[in-house]
């Protein structure tokens, strides 16, 4: 209870004080402001903030959940309607638009009647002057990138040209590709640089692709911000580029015009970030070519089935595989390189190996692990820290943050240097030798000794951050004066109580204030004892209930004095430290080096601690090149769902071999798990390209390119997609990006619409995958059908690609024959499916008896003339085999369909007004109808 009230009290709403004349004035400047439905303008009133008409509306209903927060400005026509916000609630709203939400821009004025100025302004992909607001009390997760795309549509297709800007890391990037209709490549590209805001030119809003564009965007949450599109121009932009990045001219020139377009979309980013308006960027930025091929491509649907990054909606931290993957020790960095891992995973198998071998030396020598983790502990944020040493905008206790973090590579080193087991090698090569040059006299040790002399450490523990006095000779003497005029000040104050008689400090008080300045106080009682001197030896000042303050010539005299120094003093102060900070900024790069160390560091340490806290300790999978070798996962279990507290997991072999069951068809009940099933060998194969242990007995992975997943329905009703639409559009990117080198998974295929139609798209699907892709898949389905595609016989069609590698799955369920029961097993076992347990779930969840009757009776009569009874059972394999090389599925299709017809129109007759001779002649029509369609169809032909 006592939580709630705090809460209530810190987002109280404050009053909205104005007067008439303060308000009219902020009207008529309200009234000047430029529409912009994105933008949310904040209005600084110092004790408290302000939003105004629509944004008043969205804060009301969206943060505090009522509209009667809402109080109005002005009166009739001319009212405004406004909310007003406490500084903890503005905190809160920041940090929601600017980074949770991508649909609004954030504004701040400060000012007062009719003259108000923007002083701030941020969006999700540009954080700008709010950082500060933003990450005060929280570590940075995730640095934004702003994206800039120019398409080019000719016959074949799109051209691409990507630029994006890591404001964070001051890292510009190009890219230049060709894309399919459905944007497949700028998705994966979206996904994998975090972006969070995208340029477009304005006038691409109108055609038809634009729009598959906007819908990309919307689904990878980034914000669309449209552009002039003289904006998007190369004019000069060799020579901004030449400003900004580190390093000589050419190869810069070198790498831009290598591209067509990319370099039109670089110059849209550096007008709209103003990079080249804030001198503190010059020299500090790097340029690279961004390649789509160097990581495993993810799309957003993929991210969203495998649970990959943190939603609102989880339970708890470990629903996602960053929220339990993260158990990095540093402030923030490893946060993020955890974050661009997980959407990076890696596709050489060396470099996959070397992530995995540094886990294994951590995993292995627990005292290590455990050494390392205490020290990364007491690691600040460097990689931050020095954006805002770079920024100019660092005070001394940002410097002593980052003294204090390399104070402890010393510590690291040692814990490093202890370990000899059969991976010191490694580790010498990828810490100890940088650390060993980064902590010499001429780097860090440097900065230290700066530190050391330069700031007064002692003063750390009352919280003062000091230059120290001895920095430099003029602070010194300004020091020393300023101890003298105290020693003076002291001494006058001692005598001035003997004068007056009056014990000292208990009589006689030195007070000092900011108004007179140091001056003499007694109290009340003791006045009248030496009223005769006040008056003619001193200077009353004022008398109160606490007492009487006077001061004298010399008093007064010093304490001008003092006061003088003590100006200077801190003026001089604010210089060195300004000072200290640009030297600070000159090691921008030794700290960029180290910081990239010790969160890659601190990230494997995680997967370590990971691997080895579990309570079924994590494996280390081999791991082969994409065109050899299998994808074996024995044991395995969904690392997510293991970690649920309620949850006992039931481990599964997934064994996909190429020409045996590189393509598995898995069938079975509803919450048998199937889906968990196929997603947790994603999950599996995604972690350990990503150089982490993962949860299974032993594992072999050949290296994929890509996962595909279409796993449940998308959540894109809201803009007029339906389910189904949506299941296609997700399919027809994987029929177009994947190769035999990607893995691909999908559930539940083709139910969003009629039965027969939907089998039909699944079969065509699943052949397409088998003959033309050839990509290893796992496809749970409801439609056993399908499961005769692994019963295919070449010689059907002659001219067809072979279908081979399919091998049918299912998970098991005991049903008790006596009660109807039903018991899910959750092993997946070889071997299609049996039969239908629908009407079993629906027993589960309590339906009406007579429904489940129904049902029963309707299944039974369907199954009579279903095609599984003649495929699908191996049973009936003599008997089946000719009859599967008289009829393909296609036959079969059309066969079902006319027999559901028939019986359709046999329930249709009024069999109850008709007489018998009447029934049977229609009956008979009918029936020789049926035989005629029978000579052109095999199937049809088994019932006559």
């Amino acid at each position: 209870m006592g939580e709630n009230k705090n809460f209530e009290e810190q987002n109280k709403l404050p009053e909205l004080k104005l007067d008439a004349k303060q308000a009219q004035g902020f009207l008529s400047f309200f009234k000047t402001l430029p529409h912009d439905p994105r933008a949310v303008r904040v209005f600084d009133r110092r004790d408290y903030y302000t939003v105004h008409a629509e944004n008043a509306t969205f804060i009301a209903k969206t943060y505090y959940h009522t509209t009667t927060a809402l109080r109005q400005l002005g009166s009739g026509s001319n009212g405004l309607s406004s909310v007003s916000i406490s500084k903890n609630m503005f905190e809160t709203i920041a940090r929601d638009l600017l980074l949770e939400r991508t649909d609004h821009t954030l504004e701040l004025y400060e000012g007062s009647g009719s003259n108000w100025k923007l002083v701030k302004s941020g969006t999700p992909g540009n954080l700008g002057s709010f950082e500060d607001v933003l990450f005060a009390n929280n570590d940075m997760q995730d640095s934004p990138v702003v994206v800039a795309l120019l398409l080019n549509f000719r016959e074949k297709g799109c051209t691409v040209g990507l630029s994006y800007v890591d404001l964070t890391k001051r890292v510009l990037g190009l890219a230049e590709f060709l894309d399919d209709s459905h944007f497949t490549n700028v998705e994966s590209a979206l996904v994998a640089l975090s972006c969070k805001e995208c340029l477009l030119p304005m006038e691409s809003g109108k055609s038809n692709d634009c729009r598959t564009l906007h819908d990309v965007l919307t689904k990878c949450g980034v914000m669309l911000t449209e552009r002039k599109k003289n904006e998007f121009k190369t004019r000069d932009l060799v020579q901004d580029l030449g400003r900004l990045v580190k390093g000589p001219l050419e190869p810069v020139r070198d790498l831009v015009s290598g591209f067509e377009f990319a370099p039109g979309a670089l110059g849209a980013l550096l007008s709209y970030a103003e990079l080249l308006a804030d001198e503190s960027n010059y020299g500090n930025y790097r340029i690279r070519k961004y390649n789509l091929d160097s990581y495993m491509r993810l799309d957003s649907a993929a991210t969203r089935a495998l649970n990959v990054l943190e939603s609102k909606t989880d339970a708890n931290k470990n629903f996602s595989l960053f929220g339990l993957m993260n158990r990095t020790c540093t402030a923030g960095m490893g946060k993020r390189l955890l974050h661009m891992w997980l959407k990076q995973p890696l596709l050489e198998v060396d470099a996959i190996n070397s992530r995995l071998d540094l886990v294994q030396a951590f995993v292995d020598d627990t005292g290590l692990r455990q050494d390392l983790r205490q020290h990364l502990k007491r690691i600040s944020d460097i990689e931050r820290l020095m954006h805002i040493v770079e920024k100019g905008r660092a005070g001394l206790h940002h410097i002593v943050k980052l003294y204090q973090s390399i104070i402890r590579l010393p510590y690291i080193k040692g814990a490093l240097e202890r370990y000899d087991g059969q991976f010191s090698s490694l580790i010498k090569e990828k810490y100890l030798e940088s650390l060993e040059v980064w902590t010499d006299d001429n780097h860090l040790n440097k900065f230290i000794a700066l530190v050391e002399t330069a700031v007064d450490l002692d003063q750390l523990d009352n919280g003062e951050y000091m230059i120290s006095p001895g920095y430099e000779a003029a602070l010194g003497a300004l020091k020393a004066e300023q101890e003298s005029l105290e020693h003076q000040i002291h001494n006058l104050h001692k005598q001035t109580a003997s004068d007056l008689d009056l014990p000292l400090d208990k009589g006689l008080k030195l007070d000092k204030g900011t108004q007179y300045g140091h001056v003499f106080r007694i109290t009340k009682k003791e006045e009248p004892k030496i009223r005769k001197k006040l008056t003619t030896q001193f200077i009353v000042l004022e008398t109160r209930k606490d007492g009487v303050k006077f001061t004298n010539t010399k008093l007064k005299k010093l304490g001008d004095q003092y006061q003088k120094i003590v100006e200077n003093y801190k003026s001089r102060q604010k210089e060195l430290v300004s000072r200290v900070v640009q030297i600070t900024a000159t090691f921008s790069e030794v700290f960029e080096k180290l910081s990239g160390l010790l969160s890659e560091m601190d990230v494997l340490l995680s997967f370590a601690d990971l691997a080895s806290s579990c309570p079924t300790p994590y494996t280390r999978p081999d791991i082969t090149p994409s065109d050899v070798g299998d994808i074996i996962l024995e044991g395995s279990r969904h690392p997510c769902v293991e970690a649920q507290d309620w949850v006992n997991f039931i481990p599964n072999d997934c064994k996909l071999v190429r020409g045996k069951s590189w393509f598995q068809i898995i069938t079975g009940p509803n919450m048998g798990g199937k889906s968990t099933f196929i997603r947790q060998i994603g999950v599996n194969i995604l972690m350990a390209q990503v150089g982490s242990f993962i949860p299974c007995d032993k594992a072999t992975i050949s290296v994929r390119d890509c996962i595909f997943a279409r796993v449940g329905a998308g959540d894109c009703q809201m803009r007029g997609v339906s389910t189904f639409m949506q299941e296609m559009l997700e399919t027809a990117s994987i029929l177009k990006g994947a190769t035999d080198r990607s893995l691909i998974i999908i559930d539940e295929l083709g139910r969003g619409t009629s039965t027969y139609d939907g089998f039909g798209l699944a079969w065509a699907i699943c052949e397409h995958l088998v003959r033309e892709l050839k990509a290893p898949t796992l496809f749970a389905t409801h439609f056993h059908e399908l499961t005769a595609l692994a019963h295919q016989k070449p010689d059907q069609e002659p001219h067809a690609k072979q279908i081979v590698g399919v091998a049918n799955y299912h998970v098991s369920a005991h049903i008790d024959s006596s009660n109807h029961k039903l018991t899910m097993l959750y092993k997946v076992e070889p071997g299609a499916c049996d039969q239908s347990f629908g009407i079993h779930v629906a027993e589960f969840a309590n339906f009406p008896e007579s429904v489940v009757t129904l049902a029963r009776e309707k299944a039974a009569e369907l199954e009579d003339f279903s095609p599984t009874a003649i495929i699908s059972d191996d049973a009936r394999e003599e008997v089946g085999s000719k009859r599967k090389r008289e009829c393909n599925m296609d036959d079969m299709s059309k066969g079902a369909a006319r027999a559901h017809r028939f019986l359709k129109d046999f329930s249709d007759l009024p069999l109850d007004t008709m007489d018998l001779k009447q029934a049977l002649l229609q009956i008979g029509k009918l029936k020789d109808d049926l035989e005629k369609d029978a000579v052109n169809c095999h199937w049809l032909q088994q019932f006559f």
